[in-house]
Parts: C-alpha cells; sequence; structure tokens
C-alpha cells in the first residue's frame, strides 16, 4: 500500500516539474516574440570593439547597459539620443580626431558632427561654420573745380575695405571638401569708399567774381603759407589744410578781391555780407590775413574743420 502512495507521488512530481519546464519555456519564447534581440558592436576611440547582445535600440541605453561611460573629449555615433542604425554599430570617437576646416577666418558655430565612417575607416564630417570676407572699398573721382591751371588729385577720404561674415554648412572626409552649403550673410562693417578730387590750383570764380579795385597785400602762395599755419595752430591736419584750399579753389581761387556778382560775397571765404569780416580788423577788403582768420574762425564754428566744410560744400554747393 505504501508501495503504492510512494509510485503516485513520484508520478505528480514529475508531472509538476514537466510543467514548470514547459511554462519557461513557453515563457521565453514569448519574451523572445516581443524583444527583438541585437547583436551591436560597440568601437571605440584607441581602434578595440566590442560586441553585446542586447534587446534595446537607443544608443545612450546600449552604452548604459554595459557601463560605458563617454569621455568630455570623445563624441559618439549615431547620437547618444538617436538609435542604432542598420550597421547595428556604434562608434566612439574623441574630438581632436575630428579633421575641422583650417582658416584664420573661419569660426566652428556648431560642433563637429561624425555623420559616417565608410569602409576604409575615413570619417565624414559636418560643421556650421562662419567665414569672414573683405567687401572691395569703390574709388570715386570728383571733379571739384574748373578754369586754367594744372590740375592736381588729392586723396580727401581714404578707402577702406568692409567685412561680411558669411555662414555656410560644410561636409569634409578627412581634408577633402565634399559640400559646402550657403546659408546666410551679414555685413559686420560697411566699406568705405576712397574720394579723390580733382582741383584747379589756382582758378578764378570767371562771370561770378569780379575784382576790388582797393590795393591788396601779399601774393597766393603767403596766402596759402599763411592758412596752412592757422590750420595747425587750430589743432587741425594736413588734410584738413588740403580741404581748405580746394574749398576755396572753388570759392574764391585764393583772390583777396574776389566780389561775387550775383550775392555780393567778398574775398578768399566769400563773406556774405563782406562786412562780416569787420570783426577780425578793419582792413578786411585789402589784408589777407583779416580774411583768413575770419574765414577760419567762421568754419571753425560752423563745421569743426575745413574737411567737413569742403564735404557740405561737395554735397550742398554751397558752404
Amino acid at each position: 500500500m505504501k508501495t503504492e502512495e510512494n509510485l503516485s507521488f513520484g508520478i505528480i512530481k514529475r508531472i509538476v516539474f514537466i510543467t514548470i519546464v514547459l511554462l519557461i519555456i513557453l515563457g521565453v519564447a514569448a519574451f523572445a516574440g516581443t524583444k527583438s534581440v541585437n547583436s551591436v558592436t560597440i568601437e571605440f576611440s584607441d581602434g578595440t570593439e566590442l560586441t553585446v547582445i542586447t534587446s534595446k535600440t537607443n544608443v545612450n541605453d546600449i552604452l548604459k547597459e554595459n557601463n560605458i561611460y563617454l569621455l568630455e573629449d570623445e563624441v559618439v555615433t549615431p547620437d547618444v539620443s538617436e538609435n542604432i542604425d542598420s550597421s547595428k554599430k556604434i562608434i566612439i570617437s574623441r574630438k581632436d580626431d575630428i579633421k575641422e576646416v583650417s582658416n584664420e577666418e573661419t569660426e566652428i558655430i556648431e560642433s563637429t558632427k561624425l555623420l559616417d565612417v565608410d569602409k576604409d575607416n575615413k570619417q565624414i564630417v559636418e560643421s556650421i561654420i562662419k567665414e569672414r570676407e573683405e567687401i572691395p572699398y569703390e574709388t570715386i573721382t570728383k571733379e571739384i573745380s574748373t578754369g586754367d591751371g594744372e590740375k592736381v588729385s588729392r586723396v580727401v577720404q581714404e578707402g577702406k575695405n568692409g567685412i561680411k561674415e558669411i555662414t555656410y554648412k560644410v561636409k569634409y572626409q578627412d581634408d577633402i571638401l565634399l559640400e559646402k552649403t550657403f546659408i546666410s550673410e551679414e555685413i559686420i562693417e560697411e566699406p568705405v569708399n576712397k574720394i579723390v578730387n580733382v582741383a584747379v590750383t589756382v582758378s578764378s570764380r570767371g562771370e561770378n567774381v569780379g575784382r576790388s579795385t582797393a590795393a591788396v597785400s601779399g601774393t597766393k602762395a603767403d596766402y596759402q603759407a599763411y592758412a596752412k599755419q592757422r590750420c595747425y595752430d587750430y589743432g587741425w591736419s594736413e588734410s584738413d589744410f588740403y580741404s581748405l584750399v580746394a574749398l576755396w579753389n572753388k570759392e574764391s581761387g585764393w583772390n583777396i578781391s574776389a566780389r561775387n556778382r550775383s550775392s555780393g560775397a567778398y574775398g578768399i571765404p566769400q563773406a556774405l555780407p563782406a562786412g562780416k569780416m569787420a570783426s577780425a580788423g578793419s582792413d578786411y577788403l585789402t589784408n589777407y590775413q583779416t580774411q583768413i582768420n575770419w574765414g577760419l574762425s567762421y568754419i571753425k564754428g560752423r563745421y569743426g574743420n575745413p574737411s567737413n566744410a569742403y564735404n557740405h560744400l561737395v554735397s550742398r554747393g554751397w558752404y
């Protein structure tokens, strides 16, 4: 009787064991049916490789699962936020190994991204860069006086190239540029045009200028030598003096007795009315120093310096 009980108990144990095994097999099969398992190769920056079996697809999850952490100078492809691609390969590279565009005028404004590695293990990288280029200035020549005499060219404004900043997307494989795509352009500094004035050294106002019958003193060379010294006394530059020469060439031809028949303006600076110059001296009709002193004082008070006065004359036709 006891033997029959033992036999029955043994049979029950076997049935329970077989049932448990079947349940385990079915569970594994069900898990395998819902989770695909991948063999993923991880290539490290030193060239070594590790193959892992995982059901995960996110790069960051796979690295964490295998206790792999990126150093500060390392990048990973695909990016940690992305899933593995069909190659089932994760590549860890050092940033220093990624080639950058070597150009002193180039600024990388977005971190270099490793796009791909071809069969020859050559890296293809992409960057967003800014390049600065010069904008050439133009030269403008102006005829500022007419009449008989030697023509002299004088630079009244030096030219200066401008600067523009252009944004590109570039792709490189090693040191070879594969693609460069324009994105945007911004003017950083506008160019400054070079201005050259062409003038007759000594001229007259022609029909618009008459001459006073009063006795005058000095020569045109004396007038300009005195005016040059007075310009320096005001702290003006040599360029300002040459602007003054051009200005009064246009106005009076440095004729102390020049009188404009239409307006009545008088003397080297063409004061209107002439009596204004009396504030600099009662001999304003015949003394070039008195006229020049008044004229420079007028320019100082109204324009600051002869260059500004001359530019106003060029743009407006009067000063």
